[in-house]
């Protein structure tokens, strides 16, 4: 079991704030913690489900441009996919997802190829600008929208942001674009298991405008490791009670924490506890 490359519940609950910081442009993309597990399975579901993972809306000169940004890092695509940004997509872990700036002023998303979305589908928001990409956020239209719109226009080519979101999930999956299923195996998932099925799911998101185009390129890195991994140290137990109990109510619903809280509870005595938890699990056993 590794060492999870991300522990952001460290610095407290997920919040609303955009929580933007400048990174070194060497440390955009690489190192991949993610490729050696999750690389190969996207690919397969790039090809399989591909109208559900890729959508595009008069961008080829945006995707073109992003694709090969990306290839400069990784080196050449080695397989040949339809569009220069499913090829880019097919050497990272991240999803990549491309806003472009309309006649309005407002940013749209027009393409993308996400095979790790965190609850949402990319047919109900490709084309939408931000106030319908953040709409369910709690604070997200317009408030959220208008503060991102700002850091988006003043953006310059050169630079890259990276923000971090965190939640919990029942079970491994990267491909999650509806909860439901994750919450029906947390509740039935009995307590002695809560530290088997409990995993942290950690959202690396980066930010950089391009510089011909103008484009924004979001890279969107999804982390799973088991929360047992995450809770590897009384301080980290600690951070996460009173980042798991710190959230704000709407932030709680939103992320439908309400389906997780009696496992989370058990993990955290079971890590706080850990004798008195592993007799008890022992003593059911032998029943």
């Amino acid at each position: 079991m590794r060492t999870p490359p991300y522990l952001p519940f460290l610095d407290g609950p997920p919040g609303i704030a955009p929580g933007l910081k400048p990174i070194a442009p060497e440390a955009w993309l690489l190192p991949d913690s993610e490729a050696a597990a999750g690389l190969a399975p996207k690919r397969q579901l790039m090809r399989a489900r591909r109208s559900e993972v890729f959508a595009a809306q008069d961008a080829e000169a945006e995707m073109a441009e992003a694709a090969a940004a990306i290839l400069a890092v990784t080196g050449p695509a080695d397989e040949d996919w339809p569009t220069p940004l499913e090829a880019a997509a097919s050497m990272v872990s991240d999803d990549l997802c491309l806003m472009l700036r309309d006649g309005e002023g407002l940013w749209r998303l027009r393409a993308a190829s996400l095979c790790a979305p965190t609850y949402w589908r990319l047919a109900e928001k490709i084309g939408q600008p931000l106030g319908g990409v953040h709409g369910p956020v709690p604070g997200g239209d317009p408030g959220l929208a208008a503060r991102i719109s700002r850091i988006f226009d003043g953006l310059q080519p050169g630079r890259v942001l990276e923000r971090f979101n965190w939640t919990v999930q029942a079970g491994e999956a990267r491909f999650t674009p509806d909860s439901g299923p994750l919450k029906d195996l947390a509740t039935a998932t009995p307590d002695a298991a809560a530290l088997d099925v409990l995993h942290l799911r950690v959202e690396r998101q980066t930010i950089r405008k391009l510089p011909q185009t103008g484009a924004l390129l979001f890279t969107i890195r999804i982390v799973i490791d088991p929360l047992r991994a995450a809770l590897s140290t009384p301080r980290h137990v600690e951070a996460f009670a009173a980042a798991w109990q710190g959230v704000d109510p709407a932030m709680h619903r939103y992320k439908g924490w309400a389906a997780y809280d009696r496992l989370v509870g058990t993990a955290l005595d079971a890590r706080r506890n850990p004798v008195t938890s592993e007799g008890s699990k022992k003593t059911r056993q032998d029943k």
